[in-house]
Protein backbone atom coordinates (compact mmCIF):
# COMPACT_ATOMS: atom_id res chain seq x y z
CA UNK A 1 0.00 0.00 0.00
CA UNK A 2 1.18 3.31 -0.58
CA UNK A 3 0.28 6.59 0.92
CA UNK A 4 0.34 10.32 1.07
CA UNK A 5 -0.61 13.80 2.44
CA UNK A 6 -1.85 16.07 -0.25
CA UNK A 7 -2.19 19.92 0.98
CA UNK A 8 -5.48 21.63 1.53
CA UNK A 9 -4.55 24.39 3.33
CA UNK A 10 -4.29 22.99 7.23
CA UNK A 11 -1.58 21.73 8.89
CA UNK A 12 -1.95 17.90 8.72
CA UNK A 13 -3.44 17.85 4.88
CA UNK A 14 -5.63 15.52 3.51
CA UNK A 15 -4.63 11.74 3.58
CA UNK A 16 -4.77 9.92 -0.30
CA UNK A 17 -4.15 6.30 -0.99
CA UNK A 18 -1.73 6.36 -4.38
CA UNK A 19 -1.73 3.84 -6.87
CA UNK A 20 1.49 1.50 -7.24
CA UNK A 21 3.09 2.97 -10.25
CA UNK A 22 2.12 6.86 -8.57
CA UNK A 23 -0.19 7.82 -11.08
CA UNK A 24 -3.18 7.79 -9.66
CA UNK A 25 -4.44 9.24 -6.02
CA UNK A 26 -7.99 8.24 -4.21
CA UNK A 27 -9.28 10.80 -1.42
CA UNK A 28 -8.78 8.33 1.78
CA UNK A 29 -10.79 10.69 4.02
CA UNK A 30 -13.99 8.17 4.64
CA UNK A 31 -11.58 5.55 6.62
CA UNK A 32 -8.77 8.21 7.86
CA UNK A 33 -8.85 11.79 7.51
CA UNK A 34 -5.08 12.05 7.90
CA UNK A 35 -1.81 10.25 8.26
CA UNK A 36 -1.52 10.72 11.97
CA UNK A 37 -5.09 9.29 12.59
CA UNK A 38 -4.43 6.26 10.44
CA UNK A 39 -1.08 5.60 12.10
CA UNK A 40 -2.65 5.66 15.44
CA UNK A 41 -5.71 3.38 14.57
CA UNK A 42 -4.00 1.08 12.30
CA UNK A 43 -5.94 -1.71 12.86
CA UNK A 44 -9.15 -0.75 11.87
CA UNK A 45 -7.58 1.58 9.04
CA UNK A 46 -5.33 -0.50 7.08
CA UNK A 47 -7.63 -2.82 6.13
CA UNK A 48 -9.77 -0.13 4.91
CA UNK A 49 -7.15 2.03 3.13
CA UNK A 50 -5.50 -1.40 1.40
CA UNK A 51 -8.86 -2.64 -0.21
CA UNK A 52 -8.97 0.95 -1.86
CA UNK A 53 -5.60 0.19 -2.53
CA UNK A 54 -6.46 -2.75 -4.79
CA UNK A 55 -9.20 -1.21 -5.72
CA UNK A 56 -7.31 1.93 -7.45
CA UNK A 57 -4.93 -0.26 -8.67
CA UNK A 58 -7.55 -2.24 -10.37
CA UNK A 59 -8.89 1.27 -11.69
CA UNK A 60 -12.17 0.66 -10.18
CA UNK A 61 -12.05 2.98 -6.92
CA UNK A 62 -14.41 5.85 -7.84
CA UNK A 63 -13.17 9.51 -7.41
CA UNK A 64 -9.58 8.53 -8.44
CA UNK A 65 -7.67 11.72 -9.88
CA UNK A 66 -3.92 12.14 -10.97
CA UNK A 67 -1.28 12.16 -8.25
CA UNK A 68 0.65 14.93 -8.41
CA UNK A 69 3.56 15.35 -6.22
CA UNK A 70 4.26 19.02 -6.42
CA UNK A 71 0.66 19.07 -4.39
CA UNK A 72 1.83 16.76 -1.55
CA UNK A 73 3.43 17.64 1.94
CA UNK A 74 5.32 15.27 3.55
CA UNK A 75 3.60 11.72 3.75
CA UNK A 76 3.42 12.70 8.13
CA UNK A 77 3.54 16.35 7.89
CA UNK A 78 4.31 17.20 11.93
CA UNK A 79 4.86 14.54 14.65
CA UNK A 80 5.36 14.14 18.32
CA UNK A 81 8.47 12.60 17.89
CA UNK A 82 11.31 12.40 14.74
CA UNK A 83 14.89 10.37 16.01
CA UNK A 84 17.56 9.97 13.43
CA UNK A 85 20.39 7.71 13.62
CA UNK A 86 23.82 7.30 12.07
CA UNK A 87 23.51 3.51 11.27
CA UNK A 88 26.02 3.55 8.41
CA UNK A 89 29.21 3.68 10.62
CA UNK A 90 31.25 3.93 6.88
CA UNK A 91 30.01 7.48 6.66
CA UNK A 92 30.98 8.23 10.12
CA UNK A 93 34.96 6.42 9.39
CA UNK A 94 35.19 8.75 5.91
CA UNK A 95 34.43 11.58 8.10
CA UNK A 96 37.02 10.22 10.98
CA UNK A 97 39.90 9.60 8.98
CA UNK A 98 39.67 12.66 6.63
CA UNK A 99 39.23 15.15 9.65
CA UNK A 100 41.30 13.40 12.54
CA UNK A 101 38.18 13.41 14.55
CA UNK A 102 38.15 11.38 17.73
CA UNK A 103 35.13 10.54 18.50
CA UNK A 104 33.73 8.44 21.68
CA UNK A 105 31.80 5.24 20.80
CA UNK A 106 31.18 2.42 22.69
CA UNK A 107 31.00 -0.89 20.12
CA UNK A 108 27.51 -2.07 19.26
CA UNK A 109 25.58 0.85 20.63
CA UNK A 110 24.26 3.51 18.02
CA UNK A 111 23.95 6.62 17.37
CA UNK A 112 20.77 8.80 17.69
CA UNK A 113 19.85 12.67 18.09
CA UNK A 114 16.25 14.19 18.89
CA UNK A 115 15.16 15.83 16.15
CA UNK A 116 12.85 18.95 15.16
CA UNK A 117 9.66 16.86 14.50
CA UNK A 118 6.81 20.03 13.87
CA UNK A 119 7.77 21.46 10.63
CA UNK A 120 8.42 19.48 7.76
CA UNK A 121 9.15 20.16 3.93
CA UNK A 122 7.16 19.26 1.25
CA UNK A 123 8.93 17.21 -1.28
CA UNK A 124 8.94 19.42 -3.86
CA UNK A 125 8.81 22.62 -2.07
CA UNK A 126 11.78 25.21 -2.59
CA UNK A 127 13.74 24.86 0.95
CA UNK A 128 14.40 28.51 1.68
CA UNK A 129 18.10 29.03 4.10
CA UNK A 130 19.99 32.41 5.41
CA UNK A 131 22.99 32.53 3.69
CA UNK A 132 25.29 30.52 1.92
CA UNK A 133 28.39 30.88 4.31
CA UNK A 134 25.76 28.47 6.25
CA UNK A 135 27.37 25.75 3.85
CA UNK A 136 24.15 23.87 2.98
CA UNK A 137 24.84 20.08 2.73
CA UNK A 138 22.42 16.77 2.08
CA UNK A 139 21.89 13.73 3.39
CA UNK A 140 19.87 11.04 1.49
CA UNK A 141 18.40 8.65 4.07
CA UNK A 142 15.53 6.15 4.52
CA UNK A 143 13.19 6.19 7.20
CA UNK A 144 10.18 4.01 9.12
CA UNK A 145 7.05 5.38 10.70
CA UNK A 146 6.10 3.22 13.62
CA UNK A 147 2.91 1.72 15.56
CA UNK A 148 3.15 2.06 19.17
CA UNK A 149 5.63 0.15 20.58
CA UNK A 150 6.04 -0.82 24.53
CA UNK A 151 8.94 -0.23 27.03
CA UNK A 152 11.60 -3.04 26.36
CA UNK A 153 10.60 -4.56 23.24
CA UNK A 154 12.50 -6.73 21.33
CA UNK A 155 14.32 -6.20 17.77
CA UNK A 156 11.98 -8.31 16.44
CA UNK A 157 9.39 -7.13 17.79
CA UNK A 158 9.92 -3.74 17.17
CA UNK A 159 10.20 -4.84 13.07
CA UNK A 160 6.96 -6.16 12.98
CA UNK A 161 6.08 -2.52 14.37
CA UNK A 162 7.37 -0.84 11.37
CA UNK A 163 3.60 0.72 9.42
CA UNK A 164 5.64 2.50 6.71
CA UNK A 165 8.65 3.46 4.98
CA UNK A 166 10.09 6.53 3.51
CA UNK A 167 12.84 8.76 2.03
CA UNK A 168 14.01 11.97 3.33
CA UNK A 169 16.47 14.58 2.62
CA UNK A 170 18.25 15.43 6.13
CA UNK A 171 19.60 18.80 5.43
CA UNK A 172 21.85 19.83 7.44
CA UNK A 173 24.39 23.30 7.72
CA UNK A 174 27.76 22.27 8.34
CA UNK A 175 29.11 25.79 9.60
CA UNK A 176 27.40 25.03 12.83
CA UNK A 177 27.76 21.31 13.14
CA UNK A 178 31.46 21.20 14.55
CA UNK A 179 30.75 23.98 16.78
CA UNK A 180 27.16 22.03 18.42
CA UNK A 181 28.99 18.93 18.46
CA UNK A 182 31.44 20.29 20.72
CA UNK A 183 28.89 21.92 23.16
CA UNK A 184 27.63 18.58 23.68
CA UNK A 185 23.90 18.89 23.61
CA UNK A 186 22.92 18.23 20.14
CA UNK A 187 21.94 20.08 16.91
CA UNK A 188 20.11 23.16 16.44
CA UNK A 189 21.33 25.71 13.81
CA UNK A 190 23.14 22.63 12.31
CA UNK A 191 20.26 20.71 11.60
CA UNK A 192 16.68 22.76 10.39
CA UNK A 193 13.66 21.46 8.89
CA UNK A 194 13.85 17.92 7.31
CA UNK A 195 12.17 16.92 3.75
CA UNK A 196 10.22 13.37 3.19
CA UNK A 197 9.71 12.10 0.18
CA UNK A 198 6.12 12.30 -1.39
CA UNK A 199 4.96 8.43 -0.69
CA UNK A 200 4.94 6.13 2.49
CA UNK A 201 5.05 3.07 1.64
CA UNK A 202 3.92 -0.21 3.87
CA UNK A 203 6.84 -2.89 3.73
CA UNK A 204 5.78 -5.34 1.98
CA UNK A 205 5.77 -2.89 -1.14
CA UNK A 206 9.20 -3.67 -1.28
CA UNK A 207 9.02 -7.65 -1.66
CA UNK A 208 12.61 -8.85 -1.16
CA UNK A 209 13.84 -5.73 -0.88
CA UNK A 210 12.90 -5.51 2.58
CA UNK A 211 14.90 -7.77 3.98
CA UNK A 212 16.83 -7.79 7.87
CA UNK A 213 15.00 -4.81 8.60
CA UNK A 214 16.75 -2.84 5.98
CA UNK A 215 16.03 -1.47 2.71
CA UNK A 216 17.79 -3.19 0.30
CA UNK A 217 18.00 -0.70 -2.69
CA UNK A 218 19.49 2.27 -4.49
CA UNK A 219 19.28 5.85 -3.08
CA UNK A 220 19.64 7.91 -6.57
CA UNK A 221 21.06 11.22 -6.04
CA UNK A 222 21.32 13.88 -8.11
CA UNK A 223 22.44 17.71 -7.62
CA UNK A 224 21.55 20.12 -11.34
CA UNK A 225 20.79 17.14 -13.06
CA UNK A 226 23.83 15.52 -12.61
CA UNK A 227 24.70 12.29 -10.89
CA UNK A 228 25.98 12.22 -7.56
CA UNK A 229 25.68 8.79 -6.07
CA UNK A 230 23.40 5.35 -5.54
CA UNK A 231 24.20 4.22 -2.03
CA UNK A 232 22.46 1.26 -1.10
CA UNK A 233 20.44 0.80 1.64
CA UNK A 234 21.75 -2.48 2.83
CA UNK A 235 25.03 -1.77 4.14
CA UNK A 236 23.10 -0.39 7.96
CA UNK A 237 25.51 -1.51 10.72
CA UNK A 238 21.98 -1.74 12.74
CA UNK A 239 18.63 -2.77 11.04
CA UNK A 240 16.01 -0.63 11.73
CA UNK A 241 14.53 -3.23 14.51
CA UNK A 242 18.03 -2.67 16.68
CA UNK A 243 17.45 1.10 16.59
CA UNK A 244 14.14 0.61 17.97
CA UNK A 245 14.71 -1.76 20.23
CA UNK A 246 17.66 0.84 21.75
CA UNK A 247 15.15 4.07 21.51
CA UNK A 248 12.71 1.93 23.57
CA UNK A 249 14.67 0.64 26.09
CA UNK A 250 13.83 2.49 28.73
CA UNK A 251 10.72 3.88 27.12
CA UNK A 252 7.33 3.87 24.98
CA UNK A 253 7.51 4.72 21.41
CA UNK A 254 4.22 5.94 20.33
CA UNK A 255 2.47 5.89 16.92
CA UNK A 256 3.70 8.45 14.65
CA UNK A 257 7.57 8.40 15.97
CA UNK A 258 9.37 8.47 12.81
CA UNK A 259 13.23 6.85 12.98
CA UNK A 260 15.76 7.86 10.06
CA UNK A 261 18.46 5.31 8.94
CA UNK A 262 21.50 8.52 8.92
CA UNK A 263 22.79 9.12 5.50
CA UNK A 264 23.20 6.01 3.67
CA UNK A 265 26.64 5.01 2.56
CA UNK A 266 28.50 1.95 0.86
CA UNK A 267 32.15 0.50 1.30
CA UNK A 268 32.71 1.37 -2.12
CA UNK A 269 31.51 5.19 -2.36
CA UNK A 270 34.45 6.14 -4.51
CA UNK A 271 32.52 3.95 -6.98
CA UNK A 272 28.47 4.07 -6.13
CA UNK A 273 29.39 7.55 -5.25
CA UNK A 274 27.70 9.49 -2.01
CA UNK A 275 24.47 10.51 -0.80
CA UNK A 276 25.85 13.94 0.85
CA UNK A 277 28.21 16.68 0.27
CA UNK A 278 30.20 16.07 3.67
CA UNK A 279 31.05 12.50 2.49
CA UNK A 280 32.02 13.38 -1.20
CA UNK A 281 34.24 16.00 0.34
CA UNK A 282 36.13 14.12 2.91
CA UNK A 283 36.81 11.43 0.24
CA UNK A 284 38.22 14.13 -1.50
CA UNK A 285 40.45 15.37 1.01
CA UNK A 286 41.22 12.08 1.83
CA UNK A 287 42.66 11.04 -1.48
CA UNK A 288 43.76 14.40 -2.73
CA UNK A 289 44.68 16.21 0.44
CA UNK A 290 41.88 18.60 -0.34
CA UNK A 291 37.87 19.14 -0.94
CA UNK A 292 36.65 20.65 -4.23
CA UNK A 293 32.85 19.84 -4.36
CA UNK A 294 30.90 23.09 -2.97
CA UNK A 295 28.46 23.15 -0.07
CA UNK A 296 25.26 24.06 -1.33
CA UNK A 297 24.64 27.31 -3.12
CA UNK A 298 21.06 29.22 -3.65
CA UNK A 299 19.62 28.07 -6.42
CA UNK A 300 20.74 24.43 -6.70
CA UNK A 301 18.54 21.36 -7.73
CA UNK A 302 18.53 18.15 -5.83
CA UNK A 303 16.61 15.23 -6.55
CA UNK A 304 16.21 11.64 -4.44
CA UNK A 305 14.39 8.64 -6.14
CA UNK A 306 14.51 5.14 -5.14
CA UNK A 307 13.86 2.30 -7.84
CA UNK A 308 12.51 -1.05 -7.80
CA UNK A 309 13.98 -4.18 -9.98
CA UNK A 310 11.74 -2.68 -12.98
CA UNK A 311 12.42 0.76 -12.46
CA UNK A 312 9.59 1.94 -11.03
CA UNK A 313 9.42 4.57 -8.36
CA UNK A 314 9.09 3.54 -5.05
CA UNK A 315 8.63 6.29 -2.65
CA UNK A 316 8.36 9.20 -5.50
CA UNK A 317 11.42 11.74 -5.54
CA UNK A 318 12.03 14.35 -3.64
CA UNK A 319 12.76 17.24 -5.85
CA UNK A 320 13.65 21.05 -4.60
CA UNK A 321 15.40 23.34 -5.12
CA UNK A 322 17.33 26.11 -2.21
CA UNK A 323 16.55 29.68 -2.48
CA UNK A 324 17.60 32.33 -0.19
CA UNK A 325 15.01 32.70 3.15
CA UNK A 326 15.11 36.66 3.04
Amino acid sequence: MKLATLKNHTRDGRLVVVSRDLAQAVDASAFAPTMQFAIEHWAQAAPQLQALYERLNAGSASGAFDFDATQALSPLPRTHQFVDASAFLNHGNIMEQAYQLTVKKTAGIPILVQRQSDDFWGPCDDYPFPTEADNGDFEGEFAVLVDDIAMGSSADVCTSRIRLLMTLNDVSMRTHLFRELQMGFGFINAKPATVFGPVAVTPDELGDAWSGGRVHLDMRVSRNGQWFGHPNGREMDWSFGELLAHLAYNRNLRAGTILGSGTVSNQDARSVGSACLAEKRALEKIDRGDSSTPFLKFGDRLRFEVLDAAGQSVFGAIDHRFVPSR
